[in-house]
């Protein structure tokens, strides 16, 4: 058997997604004026209307791009992409978001970094409250699966005058979404992170203030995301969203007992394990699905191929880090020793993991890790 435990970086597309898909693909340009483009264009209408209803946004306001990371990047460039611009960001973002900053700092952008303590929550300063081109903060960690203070940051940044993006890339179809409540100015999303298409993100900006555009040509989609919409992968993203959201609650508490049934159970028979969230009642909180371990002493590699070897899909972190030989970034900012760095793993479950998987696991883990911590002696 084949158990997956990696769907913070991608979950299985829905079949609604997928039948969906399927039913609107011969359609052509939404942006001709005859008959078919008009026919198209109904559909991709009514899909931003899902997705705004659902996300608590205005259908003007939902613009798809080919990724979450092209969401991230439209929104970023879009305010600070000037020299002398001044970001307000973290040090445990995705890459999307770290990459793209760092890009920016060398063409004469300042950085302003907010502080993460040893849980992984990012802490609030007088950074936040002095006028910035553009702050910008995860809702929730893609490797800890630690929850920001993202209502505190968002309030404290707007009362200063600066527009905010929310990376929501891990938040989008797994907990509740409310734009407008937020009060953020842009908020990245991606499809296949709650069984949409991939290569489909979006992008919610709100009207005023808007990031200038970084792609020109067109004019489609407010001018933010110049080109021809995908009409048929659109569609197949609202329908996966609006099925996420529909079975949300129960798939949280079913999630969030076999997770704690998880942890409890590595923690009992693997000496040393840890876990780096606990996602107790009190902050800091955790997505119902991550798992992120540590097991000090053991070689990272290994655990991967190890777990393999027995049908085991999981992450040491970030899946667009993946063949990388590096340090989590996110675990040095948290602080954590590199014996215990090395030694991390990402178990993210979803709506196909049962508790057979969670039995496998717990199974083969112990002597995984054994074996794992002989290798990196060596």
């Amino acid at each position: 058997m084949v158990s997956y435990f990696d769907h913070a970086a991608t979950t299985p597309m829905r079949q609604v997604a997928v039948d969906t898909w399927v039913e609107h693909a011969h359609f052509l340009n939404p942006g001709g004026q005859y008959r078919s483009g008009r026919e198209a264009n109904a559909v991709l209408a009514q899909a931003r209307e899902t997705i705004a209803s659902i996300l608590g946004a205005d259908p003007v306001e939902v613009i798809f791009t080919g990724s979450g990371t092209e969401a991230d990047n439209l929104a970023i460039r879009g305010f600070a992409g000037t020299p002398g611009a001044r970001i307000v960001s973290t040090p445990i973002e995705h890459p999307a978001v770290r990459e793209t900053v760092a890009d920016l700092a060398k063409h004469g952008v300042s950085v302003d970094l907010l502080p993460v303590s040893q849980d992984g929550v990012v802490g609030l300063t007088d950074a936040l409250d002095q006028p910035a081109s553009v702050v910008t903060c995860m809702w929730a960690n893609n490797e800890t699966g630690a929850i920001q203070p993202i209502t505190e940051i968002v309030s404290r940044a707007t009362a200063a005058g600066s527009p905010v993006h929310v990376d929501a890339v891990q938040v989008v179809g797994h907990l509740p979404v409310d734009f407008h409540s937020l009060g953020a100015t842009t908020l990245a999303a991606s499809a296949h992170k709650f069984g949409g298409p991939r290569g489909v993100g979006v992008l919610l900006a709100r009207r005023s203030p808007t990031p200038a555009p970084v792609l020109t040509g067109g004019g489609q989609q407010r001018g933010l995301r110049p080109g021809t919409v995908d009409v048929a992968a659109a569609a197949a993203t609202a329908a996966a969203l609006e099925e996420a959201s529909a079975e949300m609650d129960a798939e949280n508490k079913r999630l969030t007992q076999l997770r704690r049934e998880l942890i409890a159970a590595i923690t009992h028979t693997v000496p040393g394990a840890y876990a780096t969230v606990l996602g107790t009642e009190h902050p800091p909180q955790v997505l119902p699905g991550h798992a992120h371990l540590i097991f000090p002493g053991a070689n990272g590699d290994a655990m991967i191929m190890l777990l393999d070897s027995h049908g085991i899909e999981a992450s040491t972190g970030s899946a667009c880090n993946n063949g990388v030989n590096q340090r989590s970034h996110v675990l040095e900012a948290m602080g954590l020793p590199d014996d215990h760095a090395d030694g991390a793993l990402r178990f993210t479950l979803g709506r196909t993991t049962t508790q057979e998987d969670i039995d496998h696991l717990i199974a083969v883990l112990p002597d995984v890790i054994e074996k794992a911590r002989s290798v990196a002696s060596l």
